[in-house]
């Protein structure tokens, strides 16, 4: 089927081009979405009388997405699922999701904005393109994890975190706490033992009781006889 695009279609065509497409996917998307118009004659002539104006609105549009990019780029987004210990979510993350989640964060987005090729279904980083404008996208990243806590070693780390690396991590955890206690205890030791030793040595030596002097026996003086 032949259709005269309305606006720049990716791996189409630019506005204006007439184009051949599938019968389904001009019926079920182009047409629908206002993104094409038979390529009829009558179509045609329209779309020249109405070229200029087309062509203004589409660039004022095109420099309100080339504003919006600044506040997208290097943006993530957390989105708390619940998975099992492969990373397998129960079930999925879709376009609407991640739009909400990008809106919340303060930046207003539609879900049709949002080119997702299918579904997230695992959990990590997924790097999701925004298309703002025909000819301007975005690309964002969408951290899949079970818990804003998963989700924040995920970003540090650049990788899926799972059961086994929680695991690993919470006893880490309490060998440095150990350590800490042990560290602790034993310097309260030290200066306990350092205390008293100085107090040892502070201690006056007892002076020796001086002795008491002996009265030497008066010999009694014989009497005469």
């Amino acid at each position: 089927m032949e259709v005269i695009l309305m606006e720049r279609i990716e791996k189409l065509g630019q506005m204006g081009d007439v184009v051949t497409v599938k019968p389904g996917y001009a019926r079920n998307f182009l047409l629908p979405q206002k993104k094409a118009l038979r390529a009829t004659k009558g179509n045609l002539a329209r779309f020249e009388q109405e070229r200029a104006q087309l062509e203004a609105d589409n660039l004022k549009r095109r420099e309100e997405a080339e504003r919006i990019v600044g506040d997208l780029e290097g943006m993530t987004v957390t989105l708390v699922r619940q998975a099992g210990e492969s990373g397998q979510l129960y079930g999925s993350v879709n376009s609407r999701d991640i739009s909400e989640a990008v809106t919340a964060a303060g930046v207003t987005i539609d879900r049709r904005q949002v080119a997702l090729t299918a579904v997230i279904k695992t959990l990590g980083l997924h790097t999701v393109r925004v298309q703002l404008h025909p000819e301007v996208a975005v690309e964002i990243t969408a951290n899949v994890a079970r818990s804003e806590e998963e989700a924040e070693a995920q970003l540090k780390s650049g990788r899926v975190v799972t059961a086994e690396d929680l695991r690993q991590a919470e006893e880490a955890a309490e060998a440095e706490i150990e350590a800490v206690v042990e560290a602790v205890e034993q310097e309260e030791a030290t200066e306990t033992a350092d205390s008293e030793n100085a107090g040892d040595e502070a201690a006056p030596a007892e002076e020796a009781a001086p002795a008491e002097p002996v009265e030497a026996e008066s010999e009694e003086t014989p009497k005469d006889a």
